[in-house]
């Protein structure tokens, strides 16, 4: 597990925010993983919601090598493969049930699995996992719950997800187990839909731009 914690922690210092995107053309991909990535947003989290999903991932992996691409949504073992052989860099969950946790556990790439109560983050920790998403953020304590948690659980860091915005994330960046948040204001669906990469490009600049405020 060490080198990949290593390899995480490498990760999530990249840059504030983890742009959470949802692609149902995997033909924007490529320039939309190049458009975070000029703007200071190099991880770029795909989630698995579209049929689409592993293609873009593996055409981000070929054509954009100096993104992070990860594979969020993994909700079964079979998808950890399928994942990996299309060539995400890192594995996102949502949440992690018991047996999940073991087979990520195993995994040959970095992992970030979902939490959203303190004893599934012990449970977590138990299996070797320092770096944990939390998920959803603002819906099960936000900042204060992580406020909270530093003191019982000073080894954890947490990318808070969901429910976050440009206004928001200052206040979870501002506190010491927090390197980064995760979040789907940056790629809004409609603008995204357009091709207007853009508009994209300022939102992810704005978002890359915080790590000067914290």
């Amino acid at each position: 597990m060490t080198s990949k914690t290593e390899s995480l922690r490498a990760y999530t210092r990249l840059a504030p925010v983890i742009p959470v995107v949802t692609i149902d053309d995997a033909r924007m991909s490529i320039d939309l993983a190049q458009t975070l990535v000029q703007a200071g947003l190099p991880v770029v989290e795909v989630t698995l919601r579209t049929p689409e999903a592993l293609d873009a991932i593996a055409a981000i992996a070929k054509a954009v090598p100096e993104a992070v691409v990860a594979a969020g949504t993994v909700l079964t073992a079979s998808q950890v493969n399928e994942v990996i052989d299309a060539g995400a860099k890192l594995i996102v969950t949502p949440g992690t049930p018991p047996k999940l946790a073991e087979h990520l556990a195993d995994a040959s790439i970095p992992v970030m699995p979902g939490c959203a109560t303190v004893s599934e983050a012990m449970a977590l920790a138990g299996l070797g996992f320092e770096f944990l998403k939390f998920f959803p953020a603002a819906a099960s304590g936000g900042a204060a719950w992580l406020k909270a948690v530093q003191g019982p659980l000073p080894k954890l860091s947490f990318c808070p997800t969901g429910g976050i915005d440009l206004a928001s994330a200052p206040t979870y960046l501002g506190l010491g187990n927090v390197p980064c948040v995760g979040g789907t204001w940056v790629t809004p669906a409609d603008v995204l839909r357009k091709g207007d990469f853009k508009r994209i490009g300022q939102l992810a600049a704005a978002a890359a731009a915080l790590r000067r405020t914290t």
